[in-house]
């Protein structure tokens, strides 16, 4: 195995050596882009010679290399979307470096955007059903309740659906939550949810870049069926003390960076968000319950990063994230104590190394660890505890990760790397105790395991139409009683048929060890994350897409910057998991049981399937800013135990999706924001009528008398009929406008916005639930039973303070 790792890193390397030797005499131009004024790490970076097609990339840390054919000198352009191009005249005489520092700007509002120009053109890219969205204008957009939300506005982009309503659960092409690769700084996010759904864990003011892959994966990428949400957190200030924080109607949030030595070489980035819910309802909760109930509810969270370059060669970066949520109650009238919490802890410890030149490497060491515990306490006389329950699960990791950037050539720009990360998952921790039985149970049920990875991509340019991205992950897993050893091939390619538009495919398989089990299918807390075994197969994937991207380079202002893709995909989704019907993860209904019976008697295995089209038209920049997003897909999943062995339409599939999104810089002073987004109805199971069953008193007397009667009535049980086909029900349209306006206002020492917005401005009554109820008879009609519609948020106006000092 070792062998076959050595060959499989190493054989690209020397391949493309040799290449490089029989090209005539080159010279290297590498170094780091920053942001002036703090000195912040650039990703993503234009960096290319003015008039042609050669360039190249910053990575995560801001490096980029560039090897360019032998000439006594040239001049190079640096751009990126927000600030203002930059270029250096550069005189050969032997490799060297150049650093180069941005400053942030509108610039490229204004620029003609010709060939081979500032920014990189979506046409040009071998990359596919990929999205990032700049930091800045993630701020700029009406949020719920005054909170931005980067997995919100995720939810706004073509192929990805949003769960129920102002939840932040994210469906990728068919894809459930457990899906989605959520990673900060090289850390899995296990559950990304705020207070059951509706926020996530991701402060905007401690984010510096965030990416969506939806398809044509690179090789460098693994563990899930259906996307990437790859985030990184700002490095921190390096030149002087900055800070930026808000006050909303929930929840108030700080973030401070600066240096850490005089010298510039280190910085520090802290960030605390903490809701006050549970401050504002404790006073409303005991005065509706006469003093009886004390209840609350919070979460916080805090992003913490420090960095340090120990040379031009070598640095260091350290990276953490906490966070959590806590529900309690506290009831004096029945003498009992419930809580309910869950959160995740996520570190990363990084070093930097420069080879030289053209080889980049990164090694990480990453902590990642999810708890979701429940928690029961019933007091008997004298306070003395006369029942406990505690149930806990999670899932923790350590991880070793080692990655290295090779840039042979203009024409290759090849990454390798391999990954192995040790798993504790606890899917049931059961403790219970009863003195009134004298019963005690202390189960814990942990499974170890170890999931690897090793993989290659080249970026490779054969000729100035053609851009491949073609790599090969191999992944393995190890489990007590099973090994799965899988290769994943990817390749991604675009062919340029005329200036500014390409025709592109992509196609890419992905494994994923780790289950999510959910009784509902839209990500809750409650939900319990497993690995694979030996009677629990890996879930797979295979993805192909193809499509068509332009990018708008003349014309008016307003057309500048405009890019068009349109893409259609199919996918497969095999050895899907979920719940039989009537399973749960929780087995105390009867603890003894859970010394018995395991999760995998629970479930049942399938097989889902996803196609569609997606429209995407989108500007980043200029005064007028946003997008236009419409998808049509359909997915189906099947399972042997479930609906029957038929194939039915899971909660999230959604025939038609559109999202509208309109920045408007009215001036520097005044910002202008709307959402119109509209989606077909989610798919549910609800009853579709309802009956009643009858359970005789103790004693039954046939022809008795009409006490015994009215008696027997007395034990009916009312039933609802669900129907026999599952999720054969289709919710009413979702559909909401939010307009949002911000005023900024820059002062001596600080910058101040007052933001005012509304959620639902039209106040859509949108479903949230669905009920049987019944209807009492009136005098025109007979009592009958109805379905009713439930929603949760009318308009929802929010007022919010933000400032940077």
């Amino acid at each position: 195995m070792r062998s076959r790792v050595q060959v499989f890193l190493f054989s690209l390397l020397f391949i493309s050596s040799l290449q490089a030797q029989n090209i005539a005499s080159r010279f290297t131009i590498s170094g780091y882009v920053r942001e002036t004024g703090s000195l912040e790490a650039l990703t993503g970076v234009n960096v290319y010679l003015p008039g042609t097609t050669t360039g190249t990339t910053t990575n995560t840390y801001g490096f980029y290399s560039l090897t360019v054919p032998a000439r006594d000198s040239l001049r190079l352009a640096y751009s990126f979307v927000g600030y203002e191009v930059a270029e250096r005249a550069v005189t050969f005489r032997n490799n060297q470096t150049v650093n180069v520092l941005l400053s942030p700007g509108q610039a490229l509002a204004e620029v003609e955007v010709k060939a081979g120009g500032p920014t990189e053109k979506v046409s040009e890219s071998a990359q596919m059903s990929t999205i990032d969205i700049p930091v800045a204008q993630i701020k700029k957009i009406p949020a719920f309740l005054g909170e931005k939300d980067v997995l919100k506005v995720l939810q706004l982009m073509p192929g990805v659906q949003k769960g129920s309503e102002g939840q932040t659960g994210i469906y990728v092409r068919g894809g459930g939550p457990d899906q989605n690769l959520i990673i900060l700084d090289d850390a899995v996010v296990y559950n990304a949810n705020h207070l059951f759904g509706f926020f996530s864990v991701f402060n905007g003011d401690a984010i510096k870049s965030v990416e969506l892959i939806k398809g044509g994966f690179p090789a460098r990428y693994g563990g899930r069926l259906s996307s990437v949400i790859d985030l990184n957190m700002k490095d921190g200030n390096r030149e002087k003390l900055h800070g930026e924080g808000g006050i909303g109607l929930i929840a108030s949030r700080l973030m401070l960076e600066g240096p850490l030595t005089k010298n510039k070489k280190a910085s520090f980035l802290v960030s605390a968000r903490r809701t006050y819910l549970d401050v504002v309802a404790a006073p409303l909760v005991r005065q509706q319950s006469g003093g009886t109930l004390t209840a609350g509810y919070y979460f916080y969270d805090l992003n913490a990063k420090a960095n340090y370059d120990f040379s031009p060669t070598n640095k260091l970066y350290l990276s953490g994230y906490f966070g959590r949520d806590k529900f309690y109650a506290d009831d004096n009238s029945l003498n009992t104590n419930t809580g309910l919490s869950w959160g995740n802890a996520t570190g990363t410890l990084r070093w930097n190394h420069l080879f030289n030149q053209k080889l980049f490497s990164n090694l990480s060491l990453i902590f990642s660890d999810y708890k979701f515990q429940i928690s029961s306490v019933e007091k008997g006389a004298l306070d003395a505890q006369t029942y406990s329950l505690y149930y806990n699960s999670g899932i923790r990791d350590v991880s070793l990760k080692y990655d290295m950037d090779y840039y042979p050539a203009p024409q290759h720009s090849i990454k390798m790397g391999i990954q192995s990360t040790y798993h504790r998952f606890t899917p049931s921790a059961v403790v219970l105790q009863n003195a009134l039985i004298n019963q005690s149970i202390n189960n814990i049920d942990n499974i170890n395991v170890l999931e690897s990875g090793i993989y290659a991509e080249d970026t490779w340019r054969p000729s100035s139409r053609w851009r491949v991205n073609g790599g090969l992950r191999l992944s393995y897993f190890q489990q007590k009683d099973a090994s799965y050893f899988r290769p994943e091939p990817r390749l991604s390619a675009a062919f340029t048929l005329k200036p500014e538009l390409s025709v592109k495919a992509s196609y890419a398989m992905m494994n994923q060890y780790v289950h999510l089990l959910s009784n509902t299918g839209i990500g809750l807390p409650t939900d319990l994350w497993v690995p694979t075994t030996d009677r629990v197969k890996p879930q797979q994937s295979q993805q192909v897409a193809v499509g068509i991207a332009k990018d708008f380079t003349t014309g008016s202002a307003f057309v500048r910057g405009l890019t068009l893709t349109v893409e259609g995909y199919y996918k497969t989704m095999s050895n899907i998991i979920n719940y039989k019907e009537g399973a749960s993860f929780l087995l105390i209904n009867d603890p003894a049981a859970a010394n018995s019976v395991r999760w995998e008697d629970n479930v049942t295995a399938g097989r889902g399937w996803s196609y569609g089209a997606e429209f995407l038209l989108q500007k980043k920049v200029g005064r007028f800013s946003g997008w236009a997003g419409y998808t049509l897909s359909w997915t189906q999943w099947q399972f042997a135990e479930l609906n029957g062995g038929q194939p039915y339409y899971p909660r999230y599939d959604r025939r038609h999706d559109v999202s509208l999104v309109g920045i408007y810089d009215l001036s520097k002073r005044v910002t202008l924001s709307a959402v119109w987004v509209y989606g077909t109805g989610n798919a549910l199971t609800i009853p579709v009528g309802r009956f009643e069953t009858y359970r005789p008193s103790n004693t039954l007397i046939y022809g008795g008398t009409p006490t015994i009667v009215q008696q027997y009535f007395q034990n009916a049980r009312t039933n609802d009929d669900y129907g026999m086909q599952k999720n054969s029900f289709r919710a009413e349209a979702y559909h909401r406008f939010d307009v949002g306006i911000q005023f900024h206002k820059k002062k001596k020492h600080h910058e101040r916005t007052w933001e005012f917005s509304a959620y639902n401005l039209y106040n859509r009554r949108n479903p949230f639930f669905y009920r049987l109820e019944s209807v009492a008879a009136t005098t025109t009609e007979p009592a009958r039973t109805a379905l009713f519609r439930y929603s949760v948020f009318p308009i929802v106006p929010a007022v919010s303070y933000n400032f940077k000092f």
